[in-house]
């Protein structure tokens, strides 16, 4: 009894001294949200250009001109065929198509003479009488009739601008041209690099046009009357370009590609591609609606892009409302399958083979959520969660054997895809069925999970009942000599922590110190909690006979061997019982402490703020939480697996050790918003990734990072 008042306290200590560590959060953040603008079915999809007049905006499509105004669709013109747009000095708005250069009023000017497959291209009026067309085979000017510029005879312009002193600037593909007085010069010729190779793109004034910002075949830069000159290229992290479209506010820059947007804003890229964004990645046009929001135009239609003040609670909520609706099936929360990919209207639940650990990870977030608000939803949300983590038990009808998986016997239940065989078998009693070869994963998730229930949630009768959980489960493997035996009287697959298999087995080196690590927490979770002898003797056993505790030491293999960050979460998760449960002068917490500081700093470039979390709380230091804190802000409320591409880019650099499916990945870590959501065992490194929005994340893994991060004190 005294030992257990010492070990309760020292919990007591220990959790009270990583708790309320500095608040590094602000009250509220600026969250990034998508809206698709639904466009009048005679606009059809494909965007040339978007004008904004006060409350009202024009949209020139190919088909026409359609304004919106007080969330109404009227229709100003409908011509086919339409290339570009312009505004003259009136803020009139002019198109241009094979019918000529006209406004909505009808006032049209023909066009110049033009080549079969040409088309006008660019425009700027100069002044009331002055119009300037850029098109594939050169400029024209229309002063009452056309005139072709000699000089730009077969050149492609692309875009014309006026700066502050009256002069012209063409971009082509045969160099930046300025016209001063008469005469137009190169400055391919005279000031700029010999890597721009002489194709521009883009142009556009600032500073009432005292600079010019331009775009060229690998770089955006600013030409400034004072000498301020500003360049930027792959290396000084322009994600993609060349730059087709470029729009200026003040230290605000938005920037259009073949492939996605860019914003330049606080010194840093930020880049928007693929269905989470836009519906197509070509940028046709960008319409900055003031500071936090912007219409980008595509060949496909149009995305609204805007920033939303939340705080992480409300973030919190609305994915809890997402799980609610789509991620719970019998009290299991996994991710949705949408049976038409982007549209979850269609959103369905079906079995997966680690129902058992996303479901125990839902619980963490749970149990954290009551320890910190002491919400009754909480509480009903995480007891409701237990029990369908009991009945992965129950339904086998093994004592401490889970199911990874189970469903109603009359439910059709789609087969494992994994390569190791997986076979469902129906429950003792037939009003169940459950999915066997039960792997590491589910044992660590339960463990970790229910000891936490045990602690921040469950009252007393229902402490008791975790507490005979967690015994049958670790007792069930001390039983079977540390093997978790399946239905058929085998090991499962990954079930595996005796002594020979670990330290003799070559085909378990690579699982030597991970899984000593998982039996060492599993049997001191089960000797605090039961205050049986019997766990603390097998624990003695395996550190003192087998070393159990140095293999431990080093339990994340790190390069050259292979990476596999689907051990990631099973790395983690034992080391936050082995931290709690020991008592602070245990001589081996030193050892796991050094595991756990050796483990995050093989992890800790790939910016995965859950592990950040843990690594802080465990170590009592700080382990990059403004990293943590950045990451779960800008994590996407979209949790829809779209496919995000990003191989093509030009700040990322590509690791010449690929990844261990020999799939391409950078160097650094890719933002959530611009790459993959699933992050709890998954690269984010990957360049290339998602399914096509064929499932939806629960965000389960945000939940988990947010409340632990409140119940440590690090936010809110």
């Amino acid at each position: 009894m005294r030992s257990h008042l010492i070990i309760s306290l020292t919990l007591f200590l220990f959790v009270g001294s990583i708790k309320g560590q500095t608040n590094i959060s602000p009250s509220t953040f600026q969250q990034t949200i998508k809206r698709d603008i639904q466009l009048p079915i005679e606009a059809e999809k494909n965007i040339i250009d978007l004008v904004a007049s006060s409350d009202t905006i024009d949209i020139i499509t190919s088909n026409g001109i359609f304004r919106y105004h007080n969330e109404k669709w009227s229709t100003k013109l409908l011509i086919t065929g339409i290339t570009c747009s312009v505004l003259d000095l009136n803020n009139q708005i002019w198109i241009a198509s094979s019918e000529g250069i006209q406004t909505i009023e009808g006032t049209t000017i023909p066009n110049p003479f033009l080549s079969e497959g040409d088309a006008v291209r660019s425009m700027l009026w100069e002044d009331v009488n002055t119009l300037h067309v850029g098109t594939s085979e050169g400029l024209y000017t229309w002063t009452g009739s056309w005139e072709k510029a000699a000089f730009a005879n077969s050149m492609v312009v692309n875009d014309i601008a006026r700066d502050a002193s009256g002069n012209l600037w063409i971009a082509t593909f045969s160099g930046l041209w300025i016209k001063e007085g008469t005469l137009w010069i190169n400055l391919d010729e005279h000031l700029m690099a010999v890597g721009h190779e002489g194709r521009y793109y883009a142009l556009q004034p600032v500073n009432d046009g005292k600079d010019i910002y331009f775009s060229s075949q690998w770089a955006v830069g600013r030409i400034a009357e004072n000498g301020d000159h500003w360049v930027s290229r792959g290396n000084d992290g322009l994600p993609f370009g060349p730059v087709t479209a470029i729009k200026i506010d003040g230290a605000t820059k938005r920037m259009g590609t073949e492939k996605g947007a860019l914003l330049f804003e606080n010194n840093k890229w930020q880049y928007f591609a693929g269905k989470r964004w836009l519906p197509d990645d070509k940028v046709t046009a960008l319409l900055p609606l003031g500071s936090n929001k912007i219409w980008i135009g595509t060949p496909e239609g149009i995305s609204e892009i805007s920033r939303k003040e939340m705080s992480l609670e409300s973030k919190a909520e609305y994915i809890e409302t997402i799980i609610e609706k789509r991620h719970t099936r019998l009290g299991l929360v996994n991710r949705s399958k949408l049976s038409i990919p982007g549209d979850i209207l269609t959103s369905y639940m079906d079995n997966e083979d680690n129902d058992g650990l996303w479901t125990a990870c839902y619980l963490i977030a749970q149990s954290y959520r009551y320890a910190v608000t002491k919400s009754e939803d909480a509480r009903q949300k995480a007891t409701q969660t237990y029990q369908a983590l009991a009945r992965l038990e129950s339904v086998t009808g093994v004592s401490g054997l889970p199911a990874r998986s189970f469903a109603r016997s009359s439910d059709t239940v789609t087969p494992s895809r994994s390569p190791h065989p997986k076979v469902w078998h129906p429950s003792p009693d037939g009003e169940w069925q459950w999915l066997d070869d039960t792997s590491s994963d589910e044992i660590t998730g339960h463990v970790y999970s229910l000891s936490l229930y045990h602690d921040l949630v469950a009252d007393n009768s229902e402490k008791a009942a975790v507490v005979n959980h967690i015994d049958r489960i670790v007792t069930n493997i001390i039983d079977n000599k540390y093997h978790l035996i399946d239905f058929d009287g085998l090991p499962t697959r990954w079930g595996i922590w005796h002594p020979d298999s670990l330290n003799n087995a070559a085909n378990w080196k690579f699982e030597r110190g991970l899984n000593s690590l998982q039996i060492l927490s599993f049997l001191k979770t089960a000797a605090y909690l039961t205050k049986n002898t019997k766990f603390e003797e097998a624990y003695q056993h395996l550190v003192n006979e087998h070393g159990y505790l140095e293999n431990a030491r080093y339990a994340k293999i790190t390069s050259p061997f292979d990476i596999s960050h689907s051990d990631d979460i099973l790395n983690f998760l034992p080391y936050y019982n082995l931290l709690s449960y020991l008592p602070k002068n245990d001589p081996d917490r030193d050892v796991f402490a050094t595991s756990l500081n050796r483990t995050w700093e093989a992890v800790r470039s790939n910016r995965m703020p859950i592990w950040n979390i843990f690594a802080s709380a465990l170590l009592e230091k700080d382990c990059d939480l403004d990293i943590a804190l950045e990451e779960i802000q800008q994590f996407p409320i979209d949790l829809i697996n779209w496919k995000m591409e990003n191989s093509h880019r030009w700040d990322l650099r590509r690791d010449f050790l690929p990844h261990r499916t020999l799939k391409d990945q950078a160097d650094k870590a890719i933002p959530s918003p611009e790459g993959n959501i699933s992050r709890w065992n998954t690269n984010p490194k990957l360049m290339d990734v998602g399914d096509g929005g064929q499932t939806e994340d629960s965000g389960t893994y945000f939940l988990v990072a947010y409340w632990m991060g409140r119940y440590f004190g690090y936010w809110e």
